[in-house]
């Protein structure tokens, strides 16, 4: 007996996340032999929704658009570092990550978005440095339009701006972000803290009307901080596994109003066919190890035993 087909829906799009080009089609094809052949009600159209997918998914693969530069999404949520150029983007991003990347005290040392995988709350977030922007950026000029289709993609923006440096940067990289037409849950970082004097944090946040935390990557306290409100900006929220006895260490993160059958989904497709409900210890329980159904929503910080 098949799953509900609106659970198989989310089934089928929770398989697909990060995939593209030869990977999504291999993926699609995959699904497609696991679905029932029926030739009429919800089933067929989930079976032509994934034809017109792969259909899709082929013409993508054969185009290659100049205004365009692909990221490939890893983790649960994606956030581009963006800012002008020399604004501590990469220094920020190596800090946050420990990629190794090659840092310069001038411009343009970055000349392609650089994309990492940081743990923030045991969650994978994906952070993608977009090389500095400039004017003109969303009429084209220094490959803007490309950098800024990076940006387009993202989940969130972080805006870079070094201490020292004048705020009419700033504001032209989002006079440009502005001027592409995009709009993004956002946070200012006002980078290379530790090379300036005054309360430039507070006078950067009311400049560019965003909320801002003063950041070096000489210091670990504010580096956390950062990292705090990155996890904020997601809007997402983290629930803990419970096997037996154990918990284990790093959570799942899923999207507000998921509920016991979104938490066994993204376990397995299996385990949401068999699942009855949880035991919930945490915020959405009225008790410790309350017994909940299959349709309970879960709140971050839940520790959850999925019942089968």
């Amino acid at each position: 007996m098949p799953m509900p087909h609106r659970t198989q829906m989310q089934v089928i799009k929770r398989r697909l996340v990060g995939k593209e080009g030869t990977e999504r089609i291999r993926e699609l094809h995959s699904i497609l032999a696991d679905l029932p052949d029926y030739r009429n009600g919800p089933y067929a159209d989930i079976r032509k929704w994934v034809h017109n997918e792969i259909d899709r998914a082929r013409v993508r693969a054969k185009i290659v658009h100049r205004d365009s530069i692909a990221v490939r999404r890893e983790g649960a949520a994606q956030i581009a570092l963006v800012g002008a150029p020399n604004a501590g983007k990469s220094s920020l991003l190596q800090a946050l990550s420990e990629i190794q990347i090659k840092t310069g005290d001038y411009a343009f040392t970055t000349l392609r978005p650089i994309a990492a995988l940081t743990r923030i709350g045991g969650v994978l977030v994906q952070l993608v440095e977009i090389p500095g922007l400039i004017g003109g950026a969303s009429d084209g000029r220094g490959d803007g339009r490309a950098l800024l289709g990076v940006l387009r993609n993202a989940d969130a923006a972080l805006y870079c701006h070094a201490a020292t440096a004048p705020l009419s940067e700033l504001e032209t990289v989002r006079g440009e972000i502005a001027a592409a037409g995009i709009d993004r849950p956002a946070l200012l970082a006002v980078t290379k803290l530790d090379e300036a004097d005054g309360d430039v944090v507070n006078l950067a946040a009311a400049a560019a009307g965003l909320r801002a935390v003063g950041v070096s990557i000489l210091d670990d306290d504010s580096l956390g901080r950062l990292r705090d409100e990155l996890w904020g900006m997601t809007g997402l929220i983290r629930v803990y596994l419970r096997r037996g006895r154990s918990v284990e260490p790093d959570p799942v993160a899923l999207t507000p109003a998921s509920t016991v059958e979104d938490v066994a989904a993204s376990i397995h497709g299996e385990l949401l066919e068999t699942c009855r409900g949880a035991r919930v210890w945490g915020p959405s329980a009225r008790f410790a190890g309350q017994q909940v159904g299959r349709h309970h929503l879960v709140a971050d910080g839940d520790v959850i035993e999925i019942l089968a």
